[in-house]
């Protein structure tokens, strides 16, 4: 049994649950221990990701992994955490309408405004800098932290791979959210979190993700960072 530490008794809300990023996370962390409502628009179809989610875990020696369905305002009222794992295309407008459920939570933000043309896939600009200052803008009753925008969601998805290979960057503006959200990824093994800065550091971190994909598709792989030095 994973020692859950400070996310002990916490729940995990992921918005966007039923999207490729968003469920292989819920995955990992729910084979972890961390209890986790996956929110949809659509509640039937988050609670049949859910189900889909809670079998596969039993099938991998996972029994008793929690993992729930619900619509988005229903799953960010539940949770103590949410992540926002949802398209760039509705990102401000989605959020502000849960402003009444996020009030006052910490709001990871992991999504990468990422545009795709004839020349490959390519950052795009954003007004505030980033998705998660956008969050933070639209949200000022929340504590937006930025993680989780370079972990491949291929590799979170098969629980063969016993360890996922990557470093997570965690941005925010608060040392105890920060570190929250940095043991939300050291409970995936394989995942170690490091603080990378404030918020204002995001934008730079979104858009290396255009650099990963362009990676994956050039050697087939699915590319992660690790950060070295000593002492780290």
């Amino acid at each position: 049994m994973t020692d859950l530490g400070v996310l002990d008794g916490l729940t995990v809300g992921v918005l966007g649950g039923t999207g490729a990023q968003g469920r292989g996370l819920a995955l990992r962390w729910a084979a972890a221990g961390v209890p986790v409502v996956l929110g949809s628009r659509d509640a039937g179809r988050a609670e049949v990701a859910a189900a889909e989610l809670v079998e596969l875990l039993a099938e991998a020696g996972f029994a008793g992994a929690r993992v729930s369905g619900a619509d988005n305002a229903a799953c960010a009222a539940r949770a103590d955490v949410v992540l926002a794992a949802i398209p760039w295309d509705g990102h401000a407008e989605l959020l502000a309408s849960l402003a009444d459920e996020l009030g006052g939570k910490v709001l990871i933000d992991c999504v990468n405004p990422i545009g795709f043309g004839k020349t490959g896939p390519f950052p795009l600009e954003v007004a505030e800098g980033s998705a998660a200052q956008q969050a933070q803008a639209v949200l000022p009753g929340s504590r937006v932290i930025g993680a989780f925008h370079n972990v491949s969601a291929v590799v979170l998805a098969d629980l063969s791979r016993v360890e996922v290979d990557t470093d997570v960057l965690v941005m925010g503006e608060d040392r105890a959210d920060v570190d929250l959200v940095i043991a939300l990824a050291d409970v995936i093994p394989g995942v170690r979190g490091l603080f990378g800065g404030r918020l204002a550091n995001c934008g730079q971190v979104e858009k290396l993700t255009a650099n990963l994909i362009a990676i994956n598709r050039r050697h087939k792989t699915h590319a992660g960072i690790r950060i070295t030095g000593h002492g780290l």
